[in-house]
């Protein structure tokens, strides 16, 4: 096939080459009058209007240009007259027609039309042979030296007879010093039509005929004739032109065109015949000689012809059709409306879509997957933010609830301040829930046992959110291997999932059962979890916007619209999916697949418990929140410690310098000297301060602030504190010294 398709980009170089060798200007028109190509003599030779020869330039255009520009003497003053008459004659058989410019050259022009319905223009300079016609006067030697210099195959002929008097060097060297024209045909009978036609029309224009050549070798022709009166006798005036190489070429495209992978079909518009097939299209719909039976809706043919003969071609359109097979497909169709002898033939390229829609539903999801992660992780900075901002003043009422329990022995008042310390530590729990979920990652992954999930949601919304009515069956097989999760955060996930179903049976009056189901997933190797109702089902309009951040159908007041995007996030953060179930018919079905966990007892190094300080033990507190710096001082004051209390980077350095402490608790984030100078002033200054440093802060999202934590690899604790964590914190500090110490 390289080689088939080099020999025609050789024959193509040929071709121009020639075109280009030719002294005469040379111009080829297509059947739209539009110019396909020319050579440089052409350009040289319209030199008038040369800015406008470019491939696609419509030949009225060139020819209004012409006329408007006062190139031709005869057009001045008779532009319109002018320009008429070469649209009505321009594409007709002009041979050495003259046309004289303003400049005073003069060109012979002659127009040949093509069997595609094209013409070719060919232009030669005669000024200096008219120069000469003023003193040969001797029009028959002008004609003659004309038409010897053309390379046109031209002869002129009795139509009686047949005999010759006159032929071209051309004609003479493709046929021969043969005295009679009716030598040059093969086949008599052919000559008698085509003198048929000629006698009732005048003309004949591409006739397609055998002819005999000098060496009496048949070759194809198309011959173009016309009946003039030559001294008072009728004669044919005939133009050849040798199919040869435009046969040779016609085989060629066709048997590359059999041989190119695509499937490409030639079919009659009308009744759809198959009038050309590649091997791709008899392999895609078989050895079918109708196109019509390629439909999956025989309509749709009807429909297709009509939008392609409004437009002339189509590009791409989508139909169903029907394979070898018997199987239906979706297929794009491009094709184009020609005339091939005559009639009205359709053009087309097919091509089996099912592969490319399978790619493009895979990659949607894909999209919608991403766009889900983009707005939860928007989401995310959103809640991070607002969960430092709640940091201080929980660890402010966080602390102080927790040490209030401590002291008080009083049992009512314990039970007011177990109120206040359990709702202060759930809003604790959930800025941390926050906190990681703007991670994107699980806050406490372990080992957590599926059944005993499932059992703690049910119970929960069956004791916060009693629906009358509405049942909650569970399916949780006995040997479920355990999942690798935050128990919490999935807990609140099944919960919520729950409660919304509940709220959609209640509101609809429609549905009485959840049903919890689980089990392992082969296909992922994970463990699927269900939650299933009869309820009334989403809507298919709004199901691609379920997980949607402040996405909501319920009223105002009655839904945030975040529900759903917490558990979308909260299960990506654990490496999972969350998905509904677009197969369930009968309510709604929304599956979670989690990682199944590491099946293995893992030995957990506890953390040091707080460590009573010897006395004589300081501490120094730096926090720009003063409430939050004086709650800590008080943890540490009760354990011993002698504390002092600064609320910016300046002071803490300032009694760096002044004072020795054991213990240094920094903020991260303040204005002026922060946690980074700080850090940066005791690896210079204070190093012995090193392993006696913690920071305790509400900001570990930031890259500043993580690239901080990291770098110095000091322990730090995140905000809200409890008194514990705190105590646990310092106490870890003393007791890595002592060991230090101790070594």
């Amino acid at each position: 096939m390289a080689n088939d398709f080099q020999e025609i980009e050789k024959a193509r170089d040929l071709l121009r080459d020639a075109i280009e060798s030719l002294k005469e200007g040379f111009a080829l028109y297509d059947d739209d009058r539009r110019l396909v190509m020319f050579n440089q003599r052409y350009a040289e030779m319209n030199k008038g209007v040369s800015d406008l020869l470019k491939p696609g330039l419509d030949w009225e255009i060139l020819m209004r240009e012409t006329a408007r520009r006062g190139i031709y003497a005869d057009a001045i003053g008779n532009e319109e007259h002018w320009v008429s008459d070469r649209l009505a004659n321009g594409i007709e058989f002009i041979q050495d027609y003259e046309l004289a410019e303003t400049d005073g050259r003069t060109y012979l022009v002659s127009v040949h039309p093509t069997h595609l319905g094209g013409f070719v223009v060919t232009r030669e300079d005669i000024t200096e042979r008219k120069q000469a016609e003023a003193e040969e006067r001797d029009g028959d030697l002008l004609i003659r030296k004309v038409l010897d210099a053309s390379s046109a195959v031209v002869t002129m002929a009795r139509i009686g007879d047949g005999q010759i008097l006159y032929r071209t060097p051309a004609a003479l060297q493709m046929f021969g010093a043969a005295k009679s024209a009716r030598e040059h045909y093969a086949n008599p009978d052919e000559r008698a039509d085509f003198v048929t036609l000629l006698l009732a029309d005048g003309r004949v224009d591409n006739f397609k005929l055998d002819l005999l050549n000098a060496n009496g070798k048949v070759f194809p022709a198309s011959i173009s004739s016309q009946l003039i009166d030559y001294k008072g006798e009728e004669v044919i005036v005939t133009s050849i032109i040798d199919l040869t190489v435009q046969k040779e070429a016609d085989a060629l495209i066709r048997q590359v065109m059999e041989a190119y992978p695509a499937a490409i079909n030639m079919t009659h518009a009308e009744t759809g015949e198959v009038l050309f097939a590649t091997p791709e299209i008899k392999a895609l719909f078989g050895p079918a000689r109708n196109s019509k039976s390629y439909y999956a809706d025989p309509s749709e043919r009807q429909r297709y012809l009509s939008d392609l003969r409004a437009a002339g071609s189509l590009k791409d359109r989508r139909m169903e059709f029907i394979d070898a097979g018997g199987r239906k497909f979706w297929g794009a169709d491009s094709s184009r409306l020609i005339e091939f002898n005559g009639e009205e033939v359709i053009v087309s390229n097919t091509r089996d879509l099912t592969d490319e829609l399978a790619i493009e539903e895979e990659l949607a999801k894909q999209r919608e997957m991403l766009f889900q992660n983009e707005k939860m992780s928007a989401l995310g900075e959103l809640l991070a933010g607002v969960a430092h901002e709640l940091n201080n003043p929980l660890s402010v009422v966080v602390g102080h609830s927790l040490m209030l329990k401590e002291e008080i022995s009083d049992p009512d008042l314990t039970v007011r301040i177990e109120k206040i310390s359990n709702a202060a530590e759930r809003c604790a729990k959930i800025v941390k829930t926050f906190l990681a979920m703007a991670r994107q990652q699980p806050s406490n992954i372990e080992d957590v046992d599926v059944a005993g999930l499932v059992t703690t949601a049910a119970d929960v919304v069956g004791y916060g959110t009693p629906s009358d009515g509405i049942r909650i069956r569970q399916s949780i097989p006995a040997d479920l291997p355990p999942i690798a999760a935050d128990a919490d955060q999935i807990t609140q996930v099944i919960i919520n999932l729950i409660i919304n179903a509940e709220q959609a049976m209640t509101a609809s009056g429609c549905g009485d059962l959840i049903e919890l189901t689980a089990e392992v997933s082969p296909a992922t190797g994970m463990v699927e979890l269900a939650v299933k109702d009869n309820g009334p089902g989403i809507p298919k309009a709004i199901r691609a916007r379920i997980f949607e951040p402040f996405f909501t159908t319920k009223e105002v007041g009655e839904g945030t619209g975040i529900g759903l995007a917490f558990c979308h996030r909260i299960i990506l953060s654990h490496g999972g999916q969350i998905r509904l179930d677009p197969s369930d018919r009968t309510g709604t079905c929304m599956r979670i697949l989690l990682p199944i966990g590491t099946r293995q007892e893992t030995a957990e190094n506890e953390p040091a418990g707080p460590i009573s300080a010897p006395l004589n033990l300081r501490a120094l507190v730096v926090d720009d929140e003063i409430e939050v710096g004086e709650l800590h001082a008080e943890i540490l004051r009760r354990d011993g410690f002698d504390v002092d209390v600064v609320s910016s980077g300046e002071d803490a350095l300032s009694n760096l310098r002044s004072q020795n402490y054991d213990i240094f608790l920094s903020d991260l984030n303040m204005p002026g000297v922060d946690g980074r100078r700080i850090y940066e002033a005791l690896v210079v200054d204070f190093p012995e301060m090193l392993d006696r440093t913690a920071y305790v802060t509400g900001d570990t999202m930031g890259q500043a602030s993580q690239g901080l934590l990291s770098e110095s690899g000091l322990p730090h604790i995140e905000k809200p504190v409890s008194p514990l964590e705190l105590r646990t914190l310092v106490g870890n500090l003393l007791a890595d010294r002592k060991e230090a110490t101790d070594g």
